[in-house]
């Protein structure tokens, strides 16, 4: 059977082909685009309507190899929204981009009304300031006109809307908002309405492996294409990566879903709700499942690194900063990787010579090498940290770290993740979204039956790299370990 998924990032999107044949799947990228903050007027959006073309085309070159196409699944990052007209279903305006600043005046605020911890209790939802609660508060007091006659819908279910999905919501990316009640999996009115954001915007919460909707009568015309379901699957991209995670039925594991961000978490059955765990996050996973996670900024830092140096003239790929950073000598500085001041786009390397510089005051005439050193031992240092943690709160001594998702390409980063945390590390799949986006449309049709089934197929199909940490660095390691602990 053929399934067609779409997986977009925050820095590029792509349309995949996913053959499933005899417990075996394979992969065929069809479509690549870009994807990335549009400013207008100093505030940043993302290009909705450039999006759904994207769709249309990556639907267009599937067409093109097969018209047997079983099913289309969405997923992306999380979060973010479209507001909707309710009768004309017409964009009020384009969505917001959740690195866009306007949330940040608006905490204490929304604190006043309610407390952070209620609002941890209720929804399990680690505080980020861009969280979907934050941003709908901020929109409504900025542009309350764009609540008339409103609902919304997340990124995903907005994409597979404007190809004939339903106007519905899928639960795993409605959790990641602070929206949703922890316990029931549904819209947490309470709390909405303590804030003041009007019920009506909120659409059904459906759960992931379900048909949602089949593709629209006019792409069907225009494409002449068959009447192609549109299933709900992992709408956020890490509830779909989490499903491709390589392990056994029963298996504890510890993963990091490591792109643009690194999410570091455990499976969990059930909500851990304690206030004083709020650096993790209990997102919706497939399955009814529950991502135990903490958000790391991941493979951001590289890109937005590299981003700067291209636009400054200095041609660099990954593979060539992967092998710089490798050979560079480590540990003369460290940095947060996780500090909220490396969110916002731009200025990267500039903005990593002064924070390094704060602790190390030579650093702020480090060379681009150092730079990349810089990043690959505090990311691993980070990682390190954040397992510990996770393994405190579950009380699992995890003896692997299985890191999956494109970040897996860089060897100097799973080294070092390895190295750091003296852990093995399990790389792989590279294309973890895309996978579990796939098997979460078997699982809807009933050609996969479980999770469990998924991820022996996973096994089966795709090939893991394992990193093994080297002994003799440890207590280099160890001693940096120290340091980065003292970095706010």
């Amino acid at each position: 059977m053929n399934f067609l998924a779409f997986d977009l990032g925050a820095s590029s999107g792509r349309g995949i082909l996913g053959i499933l044949k005899d417990g075996k799947l394979e992969l065929q990228e069809i479509h690549r685009f870009p994807n990335g903050h549009k400013t207008v007027d100093g505030e940043l959006f993302w290009d909705y309507p450039a999006l759904v073309n994207e769709l249309k085309e990556g639907l267009k070159k599937a067409l093109a190899i097969t018209k047997d196409i079983a099913a289309i699944g969405v997923d992306t990052w999380g979060v973010d929204y479209v507001l909707f007209d309710k009768d004309t279903k017409a964009m009020k305006r384009l969505p917001y981009h959740y690195r866009d600043t306007r949330t940040k005046k608006y905490v204490d605020e929304i604190w006043n009304k309610v407390s952070r911890d209620e609002i941890y209790s209720r929804t399990g939802i680690q505080f980020m300031p861009f969280n979907t609660l934050y941003q709908l508060y901020a929109h409504k007091a900025e542009h309350p006109e764009d609540f008339e006659n409103a609902q919304f819908l997340h990124m995903p279910d907005a994409l597979a809307f404007a190809l004939g999905g339903n106007f519905e919501t899928e639960y795993t990316i409605a959790s990641t908002g602070n929206c949703v009640d922890a316990k029931t999996q549904d819209w947490d009115f309470e709390l909405i309405d303590k804030l003041g954001l009007p019920r009506d915007i909120f659409p059904k919460i459906v759960q992931p492996c379900t048909q949602s909707g089949i593709l629209s009568a006019e792409l069907q015309k225009e494409l002449n294409a068959p009447a192609i379901p549109i299933i709900k699957v992992g709408g956020h991209d890490t509830a779909s990566a989490v499903v491709s995670v390589p392990a056994q039925a029963g298996e504890k594991f510890a993963y990091i879903s490591c792109g643009t961000w690194a999410l570091l978490g455990a499976e969990l059955n059930a909500p851990s709700l304690d206030v004083k765990n709020q650096i993790f996050t209990n997102e919706g996973g497939v399955d009814r499942t529950i991502r135990y996670l903490t958000n790391i900024m991941g493979c951001w830092l590289l890109q937005e690194t590299r981003r700067d140096w291209v636009a400054n003239g200095k041609e660099i790929g990954f593979a060539e900063m992967s092998k710089t950073g490798s050979e560079t000598e480590g540990f003369k500085y460290l940095i947060n990787p996780n500090n909220a001041f490396f969110s916002a786009p731009d200025n990267m390397p500039a903005r990593i010579r002064e924070f390094a510089s704060r602790y190390t005051p030579e650093a702020k005439d480090m060379s681009d090498a150092d730079i990349l050193r810089t990043l690959y031992d505090s990311l691993g240092l980070c990682f390190r940290k954040k397992l510990a943690d996770l393994s405190a709160i579950t009380g699992i001594d995890y003896k692997v770290l299985n890191i999956i998702g494109g970040g897996t390409q860089d060897k100097t980063l799973m080294q070092s993740s390895a190295d750091a945390g003296q852990i093995t590390v399990v790389a792989g799949p590279v294309e973890a979204t895309a996978i579990g986006n796939i098997l979460a449309m078997a699982m809807a049709l009933k050609v996969v039956d479980s999770l469990d089934d998924a991820r022996k197929i996973v096994r089966d199909s795709f090939e893991v790299v394992t990193y093994t940490p080297n002994k003799a660095n440890a207590a280099k390691w160890d001693a940096a370990f120290e340091k980065f602990n003292k970095i706010d």
